[in-house]
Order: C-alpha cells, then sequence, then structure tokens
C-alpha cells in the first residue's frame, strides 16, 4: 500500500531546501510543497537591496524553475493556504475544508511583518517588505516619490534607505532605540553605520518614536512623540517580524516565541518536523535555544530536518552567520557576538574595511566584518572547529587568521 505523502508547508528558502535535500538524500515517495503565495519559491533578502533599485530583476529572485519541481517530483501547490492541522488523524486542512493526509509533515511557515501601531499606520503609502509582492508595490513607487521616510533602524530599513538614497531620494529615518542594528551589532559598529548612513545623506534621528501619521494632500506627515513633524511622499516600514506559529500552536505543539524544536528538528509531535524563521531552536554551537532570521539558519537547519525525517541523523550545531548589504560597505557577521565583555578592531575603520572580533573572557564569540569576506570566512571556520584564538592575535594585521582557521580544532 502507497505510503502517505511528506508534506511540506511553506515554499519559502527552508522548505524548498527540505525537498530538494530529501530527495537528494534518497527519498523517492511523494512529496508535496504547500506555499500561500502564487509565486515559485524565491528569495527575500534581494528585495530590501537591489530590486528595489531595479538592478535585480524578479527572474533572478526565483530558486528553481519549474523544471526542477518536475524534475524532482515535488508536487508544488501555490496559492494555498493550510488553515489547521488534524495531528491525529495526520491531515492538513486547507481553506476551503480540503483535507491532505501526511506521513510526515514540516512547518517552514516562516515570518510575517511586525505592523507598526499608531494613528494612521493604514494608510495609503504605507509600505513593508516581506513578500514579493510588497516590493514590487514599494518599488512601483519608490520611482516615483521624492521624499522616502523610514520607520526601523534595523537591516530592512537600513537597506532600504540605502537603495532609496541610491536613486537619489532623500530620506529621513526614525528609530525608537539609541542604536542601529541594536538586536544584532555592538555599540561601536552601530555607530560606524550610523555615521555611514548620514554621510550618504540620511537623516538620522535615533531614540524617536512616531506617534501617529496623518494625509496631508498627497503626502504623509509623520508626528514624533516630540511634536515634530516630519513630510514624506511614502512611509517605508521595518521593525522586525514574528514568527507564523498559529498552525502549531492551534495544533497543541508546543511553541515558545516560536515553534519549539529539539536538535534534529523535531517538535513535540514526533511525526512533525520544522524549520526556519518560525523554530525556537536548540543549538549545539551555542548550547542554548535560539530563534535566529537568516538564509544560514532556514538553510542549515532544512537540511538537519531532511536527514531526521526517516532515520535519525546529526543535530543542529551550525555556526550563525549574516550579512548586510549597505552602500558599498558589506557587512557578514559570523557567531553571536553581543554578550561579549572585549573586543579587537582589525584594520582601519576610516577606510571602510575592518573587523571586529567580539570575545567572552578570552573566548570568541564572533565576528562583525565591513568588506573583508577572507576575516568573515576564517572566523566562521575558527568557531567551526572551536580553535583557540587570542584577542591580541585577532587584532593583528600580521597574523595569518587564514592559516589559523585551518588548525584542526
Amino acid at each position: 500500500m502507497q505510503k502517505n505523502p511528506l508534506v511540506v508547508v511553506g515554499a519559502g528558502q527552508a522548505g524548498l531546501q527540505v525537498c530538494d535535500s530529501v530527495r537528494k538524500g534518497g527519498y523517492d515517495g511523494h512529496l508535496v510543497l504547500i506555499g500561500e503565495e502564487s509565486s515559485l519559491p524565491y528569495q527575500r533578502p534581494p528585495l530590501s537591496k537591489k530590486y528595489l533599485t531595479g538592478t535585480v530583476d524578479e527572474q533572478r529572485l526565483t530558486f528553481r524553475p519549474v523544471s526542477f519541481y518536475e524534475k524532482n517530483q515535488i508536487e508544488l501547490r501555490l496559492n494555498e493556504r493550510i488553515e489547521a492541522l488534524d495531528c491525529i488523524k495526520h491531515n492538513v486542512i486547507f481553506a476551503g475544508g480540503k483535507t491532505l493526509n501526511y506521513e510526515k509533515l514540516v512547518l517552514t511557515t516562516g515570518s510575517r511583518v511586525r505592523p507598526l501601531r499608531c494613528d494612521g499606520a493604514d494608510l495609503p503609502g504605507v509600505f513593508y517588505i516581506r513578500t514579493l509582492t510588497d516590493a514590487r508595490a514599494l518599488c512601483q513607487r519608490l520611482a516615483k516619490v521624492d521624499r522616502v521616510a523610514v520607520i526601523g533602524g534595523g537591516f530592512i530599513g537600513l537597506e532600504a534607505a540605502a537603495m532609496a538614497r541610491e536613486l537619489q531620494k532623500t530620506v529621513v529615518l526614525f528609530e525608537t532605540t539609541e542604536h542601529l542594528m541594536g538586536r544584532a551589532v555592538s555599540a561601536f559598529l552601530s555607530d560606524f553605520y550610523a555615521e555611514l548612513h548620514r554621510e550618504h545623506g540620511v537623516e538620522l534621528h535615533l531614540g524617536c518614536s512616531v506617534n501617529r501619521i496623518r494625509r496631508q494632500k498627497n503626502e504623509l506627515v509623520l508626528e514624533t512623540e516630540t511634536g515634530t513633524e516630519h513630510r514624506a511622499d511614502i512611509l517605508v516600514v521595518g521593525i522586525g517580524v514574528i514568527p507564523n506559529v498559529e498552525l502549531a500552536e492551534n495544533a497543541e505543539l508546543e511553541c515558545r516565541d516560536g515553534i519549539l524544536v529539539d536538535e534534529y528538528g523535531r517538535t513535540s509531535d514526533p511525526d512533525i518536523f520544522s524549520a526556519g524563521d518560525c523554530t525556537m531552536h536548540y543549538n549545539g554551537f551555542l548550547g542554548r535555544e535560539v530563534r535566529l532570521e537568516s538564509v544560514q539558519n532556514a538553510v542549515d537547519q532544512a537540511k538537519i530536518v531532511a536527514g531526521n525525517l526517516f532515520q535519525k541523523g546529526a543535530s543542529y550545531t551550525a555556526v550563525p552567520w549574516f550579512w548586510s548589504d549597505q552602500y558599498d560597505a558589506k557587512l557578514q557577521i559570523a557567531g553571536l557576538g553581543m554578550s561579549h565583555d572585549e573586543f579587537v578592531v582589525r584594520g582601519e575603520v576610516k577606510e571602510e574595511g575592518f573587523s571586529l572580533f567580539y570575545f567572552r573572557k578570552g573566548i570568541l564569540l564572533g565576528a562583525d566584518s565591513i568588506n573583508r569576506p577572507a576575516d568573515h570566512m576564517a572566523c566562521r571556520k575558527i568557531l567551526e572547529n572551536r580553535i583557540d584564538i587570542r584577542p591580541s592575535e585577532a587584532g593583528d594585521l600580521n597574523f595569518d587568521l587564514r592559516k589559523r582557521s585551518k588548525i584542526a580544532g
């Protein structure tokens, strides 16, 4: 008797990677990938970067052509929304009531934008960047306006601001905290990026909240908590994301700021796995639970899940890494250095080509590199292999990081 299919809910980076990896791993059963959007699975990172300037077209965003799914016998069901899970009957329930039984289920439901909560947040001219539909709408309007306001000093907001300045738009940005990218980088690097954006003409307002937005003729008027007003043609909001856990919660799977999974990607139901932005997962490298919003995590965790679906394989121990492109400064982050008690600078900050190596009690936690990809790759290998390195060595340009990274840990 033919078994029920392996069903993957969520057709983003993690969902596609699960499908690709199980096929490469020898799984030859029925495989179904379900996505809510009508587009073929695509890359999200470029949406807040070069896509906005028109230098990356939509064809280049797509992960794989239709032929890939046909060749690998992946039943791709787009524009379909799963409304509920029945863990007892082993089925997913579509909007409209149809059901599909599964042998194993993988939830790669990702995340959604955190909405702005203030008067006027739903006015025309307020944009978010999460889906291709979002980015298309913003791109079309961006080409026709002169003044852009941005709320949110994280990666998305800053990348959007940088792209708008590349298009010669006037840009004003508001961040409620005193530091840009405060959840991801040190105060030192935050200050560097604040100066970088100011040098490129962005008007920054740090420690400043927008309390109200109103429409006046053809423009938006943003009122801050201090009573000042700022006018713009459009507003881009980038204030974080919320993990999509509702399906899991309603099915009574354990959740805690994400779908809770172990180091093998298993949820509290042994036949349901999860990967990507939606998970709160145990990371063996970090030695703790964490929720990460990155391509690296989506890909690496999906590979682990694929290997564990039908037999116990490896646990998740990947070193986290991230990147962001803003102007000519390419930021690459390896590890998580926010709990450091010491850092050293490698290179000259003024040249926009340097790295910050973070330590705690003499142990390397990670590094942030600006236009120094070799430092980034060396740090990743050093962290992966748990190779000892002293702060004095990391900060010395004459010290061969690449050579040290090749030493067996």
